[in-house]
């Protein structure tokens, strides 16, 4: 059984190292990876291939940015070739980027069975490009593989059959419980920090709104030092802001590695975000974790986890940060089957279906 794996940004990096071990694991399995070049720098790919003991691409398509229409159109016209070329018996695809639904185009035409790592999930905001992403690639796959059970009750309500559908838990979590115990907790942990991330462009492209959230930074940085790795599109729009005096507690970094980012993650007093794995990341580590999004597609995080969605109302991320210094702290619990083992159980589900 020949399977072909394609990633193409840092999130899908993490999704793939548990199930290509999982399957290496298994008698008989050949595996192709192959990477779109969607994130092409050493910070945003090469360093996480290193860390998440990935082996080195068999393929790398090179596309690098560009807009959704036309990054997405030249993975297509570069996918093709490989994948008539390697003829793989099932395409996994990762998530919700570009990558995802594009590889995920091209297979239905070509008729290559799809498996869809992730899949279910869905924010109802077809604003957001990774929701058109998400449905496109559900609707094409042959193979559903779904991290929660709201995944599942999404997919039978859009009428999707349910032996496609497979509940095998979250791989991004099989990936953190591997990789923590090689997490340092940074030494200024002691004094307490809230660590950022933003890159989203309904929060980083529209300059008056990135300049709100930051205002809102320097408020709580008032209180508690603030560590922020900045993600390039971020930083480029920061250089485009005039005015703003930030306050010194606010520690502007650039992007680190997985390992050094969940240590960060680790001993946080909180996370401020609007990126998804990171919302699911902090609800493993019970770590509270405020959400400057109005939406999130990964309502578990909420209802079970540590989860808060502050939307972009910055008086309330204010008072939410607020509380958790003060320490009343949102509490949650880790959800089911986000256990380290989701990466078997799609080999399992893989192995099953060759069976037949």
């Amino acid at each position: 059984m020949k399977i072909l794996h394609v990633v193409g940004a840092r999130p899908n990096f993490m999704k793939v190292a548990p199930v290509r071990a999982a399957l290496a694991a298994r008698d008989g399995v050949r595996q192709v990876i192959v990477h779109t070049g969607q994130h092409y720098d050493a910070f945003m790919s090469d360093i996480f291939f290193r860390q998440l003991d990935i082996p080195e691409p068999d393929f790398n398509l090179d596309v690098g940015s560009g807009s959704h229409a036309k990054q997405t159109a030249e993975i297509m016209t570069r996918i093709e070739p490989v994948l008539l070329e390697t003829r793989p018996d099932m395409v996994l695809v990762y998530g919700d980027v570009n990558s995802t639904v594009a590889a995920a185009l091209v297979c239905a035409k070509l008729l290559i069975p799809i498996g869809h790592v992730e899949a279910g999930l869905r924010s109802f905001d077809r604003t957001m490009p990774e929701e058109i992403n998400r449905v496109l690639t559900d609707r094409v796959a042959d193979v559903l593989f779904t991290p929660s059970s709201d995944g599942d009750e999404n997919l039978l309500r859009e009428g999707v059959a349910p032996e496609k559908i497979r509940l095998v838990g979250n791989v991004m979590i099989d990936t953190l419980m591997r990789l923590l115990p090689h997490a340092a907790v940074p030494a200024q942990s002691g004094s307490g920090y809230a660590l950022v991330t933003l890159h989203r462009p309904s929060n980083v492209d529209d300059p008056a709104e990135l300049a709100r959230i930051l205002g809102a930074l320097n408020e709580i940085a008032a209180g508690i030092d603030v560590v922020f790795p900045v993600h390039p599109r971020t930083r480029q729009m920061m250089r485009s802001l005039n005015g703003i005096e930030f306050n010194p507690r606010i520690r502007f970094d650039d992007p680190v590695g997985y390992v050094e980012f969940l240590g960060l993650q680790r001993g946080a007093a909180m996370v401020i975000t609007d990126s998804g794995g990171i919302q699911e990341e902090t609800t493993y580590l019970g770590v509270p974790c405020l959400t400057v999004r109005e939406n999130t597609e990964r309502p578990v995080t909420v209802t079970i986890g540590t989860n808060t969605l502050v939307g972009r109302d910055m008086r309330r991320l204010k008072e939410e940060a607020d509380k958790i210094l003060s320490g009343n702290a949102k509490k949650g619990a880790v959800p089911p089957l986000w256990d380290g083992r989701a990466g078997e159980r799609i080999a399992d589900a893989l192995l099953e279906r060759r069976a037949l």
